[in-house]
């Protein structure tokens, strides 16, 4: 036999192999009875996500299709199999009752390549558990309190500014969504860098650039990102990073700036940075490294600055189009500030029952993030079922379409802010309701995050009356190519100045 012939046997029986192995990979649920959509190669159900539609809309689509049939349908994540949970219980027991099953997030991540992207959102096992750990004193109302006059401090700003461009608008409107996130920039870089990022003066302010750069330019195309997800070590090994070079620069320069400059000059904030410095400097083994503080500090920039900027639009947007509803806000606002000589203070924002119901509505509605994965860390018989989810499969928890089951919320595409009354809340199965995830692994930020929106949301309405234009879409197109729930265009608004 030549050494042509022994490469083309081999070639062959290569080629046989992967085949054999792709024919068992997408055949996977039918094998195991379990409700499932006829997969795509290489993109399994995710074809259209990302594409032609929002991410949101693939998985709504699949929830109403297969809910009330089963506890879970199959589904191919792209390179990996999951399973996409329908039934309430279910979910509590994934992301409480059972938590140290399902843990992990199975997320890619590379300490070494990739710093920035080692933070905590991305970790697993016991990294994830000391980081957790170390970081959730940060979050704590007292940590909150200290922070409340800085937010309100940039809050003030942002309303002078808005003040200065009502002047030069026109008949379209401000676009309301960018200004909310250069507000959000500038509040996320005093409280976790201690830095004046100046975007709300400057549109082109390289942490407002940075940050829109995260969420709009890849690295690397959606089928090397599925590589990663589905072969991590192999990916590590091939020095895979997925943070655009630039922006990890720009961040890692920052951090290690902004560290030096406070131990050299001895400097103690209220802020993020002040607690990720002391526990660099702690003298045990538990210390983190300056990447370690690069990562943490630069996942809080991103949760902060786009969820809260995208939720406040979109309250503001159907506040727009509900007049009574943001005459009744404003009532309230106006009612707790002349309490407290027109000072917005930490203790009146819980006063704020009304908006409050306004923010969890909008949070219901206009789910930013629109989905949790975790994954199974062994076998796991399912309550009540003939199956098994085996280990390293990928769960995913569709928030969008937990919120929009009419079940849980009836005639779910209207804004109801009575929806969050106590009364009402009690009524609901504690799963129907998850824009922070929940269990020991919810979003550790949640708290700032309220905080954040709601102070933003009180000095708007309370200097502003908004209204649509003719260059509002009614309803909103969403951008198909973003992970985030995007308003495509953007969001324009009427904004009339509220005289004293």
């Amino acid at each position: 036999m030549t050494f042509l012939q022994i490469l083309l046997y081999a070639i062959i029986a290569l080629v046989t192999v992967c085949l054999y192995s792709i024919y068992k990979h997408y055949n996977y649920w039918t094998e195991r009875g379990v409700v499932h959509d006829k997969p795509d190669l290489f993109y399994g159900n995710m074809r259209a996500a990302g594409r032609t539609q929002p991410l949101k809309q693939t998985f709504h689509e699949f929830y109403q299709k297969y809910k009330g049939i089963a506890p879970f349908g199959g589904f191919y994540l792209s390179l990996r199999k999951a399973i996409v949970l329908f039934d309430l219980e279910l979910i509590k027991r994934v992301m409480i009752t059972d938590f140290h099953n399902f843990s992990h997030r199975g997320s890619y991540y590379n300490e070494e390549g990739d710093p920035l992207s080692a933070h905590l959102f991305n970790l697993d096992g016991p990294k994830w558990k000391e980081m957790r750990t170390k970081l959730t004193p940060t979050f704590t109302s007292g940590k909150m309190k200290f922070m409340f006059s800085t937010v309100v401090e940039v809050g003030e700003r942002f309303v002078a500014v808005l003040k200065e461009l009502l002047e030069k608008s026109d008949e379209e409107g401000i676009e309301i969504r960018e200004l909310l996130a250069r507000f959000t920039t500038d509040v996320i870089g005093c409280c976790a860098f201690g830095l004046e990022c100046n975007s709300l003066k400057d549109p082109n302010a390289k942490f407002r650039k940075m940050g829109q750069k995260v969420f709009s330019k890849r690295r690397h195309g959606r089928m090397v990102f599925a590589f990663a997800q589905a072969f991590p070590n192999l990916a590590r090994k091939m020095g895979l990073c997925f943070v655009p070079e630039d922006v990890s620069e720009f961040f890692m320069k920052v951090v290690r700036e902004t560290v030096e400059y406070r131990e050299r000059e001895k400097i103690q904030r209220n802020d993020f940075m002040n607690i990720l410095i002391e526990l660099k400097n702690r003298n045990d083994k538990d210390g983190l490294t300056l990447e370690q503080i690069a990562a943490q500090a630069f996942v809080f920039f991103l949760a902060g600055f786009e969820t809260s900027s995208s939720t406040m639009a979109f309250a503001l947007y159907e506040l727009a189009m509900n007049e009574n509803m943001q005459n009744r806000a404003r009532q309230e606002i106006n009612e707790v500030l002349a309490k407290n000589n027109k000072k917005l203070t930490y203790e009146g924002v819980k006063e704020l029952k009304y908006l409050q119901q306004i923010l969890y509505e909008t949070m219901r509605k206009y789910s930013v993030a629109s989905l949790v994965i975790r994954k199974a860390l062994a076998d796991y018989p399912v309550p009540g079922s003939k199956h098994v989810i085996e280990k390293g499969t990928v769960l995913i928890i569709p928030i969008d379409a937990i919120h929009h089951d009419p079940t849980n919320y009836p005639n779910p595409s209207e804004f109801i802010p009575e929806r969050f009354t106590a009364e009402e809340i009690g009524k609901r199965h504690s799963m129907s309701w998850l824009p922070f995830g929940e269990g020991p692994r919810n979003c550790i930020g949640l708290r700032f995050g309220k905080m954040q929106a709601m102070i933003g949301l009180v000095l708007l309405l309370s200097n502003f009356k908004f209204s649509l234009t003719p260059k509002t879409p009614v309803p909103l197109v969403f951008d198909e190519q973003t992970f985030v729930l995007t308003a495509k265009g953007g969001i324009y608004l009427k904004l009339e100045k509220i005289e004293e």
